[in-house]
């Protein structure tokens, strides 16, 4: 049966201790997978700072990759977070250089709090990255002037991965946690998982923990059951 080698040393000084440790997955430029749907993203945050404007919007479904994109362009840059509400002074971080805003059809914003973010970008020549599941025309803005200043920024589609790019994926989770996965198996997940990052995560964490707590190997049959669990069902013949 399809199984992935195990590391020897790594194995046996857990097994006796299945706990939730947290694998800290390689996130720099040199570990980002690329595929077509990337690509353009990619383009734009490797161009930093000559931006065809100051305002670059990252937008695309959960776990496509935004974040990703995000955190290389922060440690580039040296970009702070930050969070346009009431009071939050955003406006002052993007005088003083490039500020980050992740998730912003999430977290939401102050109309007028984010119109100066942008209008002190403008001014201190400075660069506002901002991600979102959404186009910025279905953000809720109201104040005429922000919505003039969103139709001006640079905004970069982020498609859902492909199957490709998921194997590619699995592969890498699967090498940060010193586990070498066989290509049959990486299929077998990848035809029957959501497409998402995030989904791919979520699997090579489970089957990780799972394989750990029973001192098993990751077979076929021990990923059909965490795709079960996840929703994800044999496709039908």
């Amino acid at each position: 049966m399809t199984d992935v080698k195990n590391a020897g040393p790594r194995r046996n000084a857990v097994e006796q201790l299945p706990l939730a440790f947290s694998h800290d997955a390689a996130t720099g430029r040199d570990d980002l997978l690329i595929s077509a749907r990337l690509a353009a993203a990619v383009s734009i945050v490797d161009a930093w700072p000559h931006w065809p404007s100051r305002v670059v919007i990252l937008a695309g479904p959960v776990g496509s990759g935004k974040s990703h994109l995000a955190n290389i362009w922060k440690d580039h840059s040296g970009a702070v977070d930050i969070h346009p509400k009431a009071g939050a002074n955003a406006a002052v971080d993007a005088a003083n250089g490039p500020v980050l805003f992740e998730d912003v059809d999430r977290l939401g914003f102050d109309d007028n709090e984010l119109f100066h973010v942008i209008n002190s970008v403008r001014e201190n020549g400075h660069s506002l990255l901002m991600t979102s599941r959404l186009w910025p025309m279905s953000w809720p803005v109201e104040l005429p002037d922000l919505r003039s200043r969103l139709k001006a920024a640079t905004v970069v589609e982020i498609g859902e991965p492909d199957e490709e790019l998921l194997s590619q994926v699995i592969v890498k989770l699967f090498a940060d946690r010193q586990l070498y996965i066989d290509d049959k198996l990486v299929l077998y997940i990848v035809n029957r998982m959501e497409r998402s990052l995030n989904a791919a995560q979520t699997i090579v964490d489970r089957l990780d923990r799972l394989a750990l707590s029973r001192g098993t190997k990751i077979t076929r049959t021990l990923a059909a059951e965490v795709l079960n669990e996840l929703g994800n069902s044999e496709p039908s013949d």
